[in-house]
């Protein structure tokens, strides 16, 4: 009877744990999350970071070897008193040929002054050489005029009228004299050559020294701004190989670049001219807009992620953005405009099955829709609620911003309430309270995410 007993109370507690749990409990209503159906206009982006760089900078060095004596006067001096003493820094608006460091020019200038002595003793050399040619030119041409009136009184000699006559004297130059003379000549003329092209080598070796003398004067190549100084007063510039960094300029801030590396599953869809809008941290509340103006090639390899950098080119007028900034890109990949739209979160739902009913009497699944779907499966399945209960529609979907996601085609409409979820509490007590609900092995089963 004691058996008989415990026997009838265990199958009581049991009875009414199964009564709980099917009546009493299905009292007590499903919470769900839910958001409506909306039509609105769907920007497709691709985000990426990179960094505010100056359009074009120009890094001026030195090409000559020595000491820094002074830095270049600001020219915002001329202007502005507060500048009046100060000399080229950071920031320091510049223009071409402005003069922005001198190296101490003693040991050139004393290689200009003695290759311009050198020249001046080319010079004189020359007019003397010229003078001896002059004179070997005379005694040359009086070689050879005396040469022909030998030959000439040397042919009238012989006989007339078949009577012969006297030997007579004849005043002419000796063979060695007439060959010392053009010899003579000739070192003469050549001389003149020589000293001609010397005069061309010291002219050469003068501008040398001039143009060294004017490399101690670093000048801008170009119109803009000082964005580093990277030297001081009294340090020594050795300029071997490479030409020392001295000043980088950039030329022109009112024209920047964003340098964005972008990962290569999404440079396929970038292209030059697409319309791009960034934000950097030190202006949190304004958007820069700016469009690809570089797809480069070269791409870079960090921990085996490939990234490619892209250039977006932006207008700065108000000198508002600093060079080096980080910013954050979007680059704006696609537009929809007055699309259907679902949460992502309603695509990715999973109920269980004792809340899911049939469809409403008369619902009737619709074909996909051509209008932007592309041929792959893009079909998936939101749930509408129905009460405490909610039943499927199969959709079309299209593109996602990554909150979003387009409805190409399916039987849903603007306003329609779909289901993203359950609170997670009516979720856990349901799987966990209940003394008599069956346990999974490893715990509450999770939901499966679609792709």
């Amino acid at each position: 009877m004691r058996t008989l007993a415990v026997l009838l109370m265990i199958g009581l507690v049991v009875a009414g744990g199964v009564y709980y749990t099917a009546y009493l409990r299905a009292d007590d209503p499903p919470s769900f999350r839910t958001a409506p159906v909306e039509r609105e206009d769907l920007l497709i982006m691709i985000s990426a970071t990179g960094t505010v760089e100056p359009q074009e900078v120009v890094d001026v060095g030195a090409q000559v070897v020595g000491r820094i004596k002074e830095l270049g006067t600001d020219p915002r001096a001329a202007t502005d008193p507060k500048f009046e003493g100060k000399h080229i820094d950071y920031g320091s608006p510049v223009e071409a040929e402005t003069v922005l460091a001198q190296i101490d020019p003693a040991l050139y200038l004393a290689t200009r002054n003695q290759a311009k002595a050198a020249l001046e003793r080319a010079k004189a050399d020359l007019i003397q050489l010229e003078a001896k040619y002059a004179q070997t030119t005379a005694e040359w041409n009086r070689a050879q005029r005396l040469r022909e009136l030998k030959l000439t009184s040397i042919s009238g000699l012989g006989s007339q009228n078949g009577h012969a006559h006297e030997p007579t004297t004849v005043k002419g130059i000796s063979d060695a004299d007439f060959v010392l003379a053009k010899a003579n000549y000739e070192v003469a003329k050549a001389n003149v050559d020589v000293g001609v092209a010397a005069i061309a080598q010291q002219e050469a070796t003068l501008q040398s020294a001039e143009t060294n003398l004017d490399y101690t004067k670093i000048k801008s190549p170009v119109k803009g701004t000082i964005i580093d100084r990277r030297v001081n007063v009294g340090q020594t510039v050795v300029s071997s190989l490479n030409a020392p960094s001295l000043f980088l300029i950039a030329k022109d801030l009112r024209r920047m670049e964003v340098w964005a590396s972008v990962n290569e599953a999404d440079i396929g869809q970038l292209r030059v001219g697409m319309p791009v809008h960034f934000m950097v941290d030190a202006f949190p509340d304004d958007v820069f807009r700016g469009e690809i103006s570089q797809i480069r090639l070269n791409a870079k390899i960090t921990n085996n992620v490939i990234t490619y950098t892209v250039a977006v080119s932006t207008n700065n007028d108000d000198l508002k953005l600093l060079p080096y900034l980080s910013a954050d890109v979007r680059f704006e990949v696609n537009q929809r405009e007055g699309v259907l739209t679902v949460p992502n979160p309603a695509l990715r739902y999973r109920p269980r099955k004792e809340l899911i009913v049939p469809p409403p009497f008369g619902y009737r699944e619709s074909s996909p829709q051509p209008n932007g779907a592309d041929a792959h499966d893009n079909s998936r399945t939101v749930w509408v609620k129905l009460g405490n209960f909610v039943y499927p529609l199969k959709v079309q979907v299209g593109v996602t911003d990554g909150a979003v996601t387009e409805i190409v085609s399916g039987n849903l409409t603007e306003g329609t309430e779909i289901v993203l979820g359950e609170n997670v509490a009516d979720v856990a007590e349901t799987e966990t309270n209940n003394p008599f609900a069956f346990k999974r092995p490893g715990g509450p089963k999770k939901d499966k995410k679609s792709s």
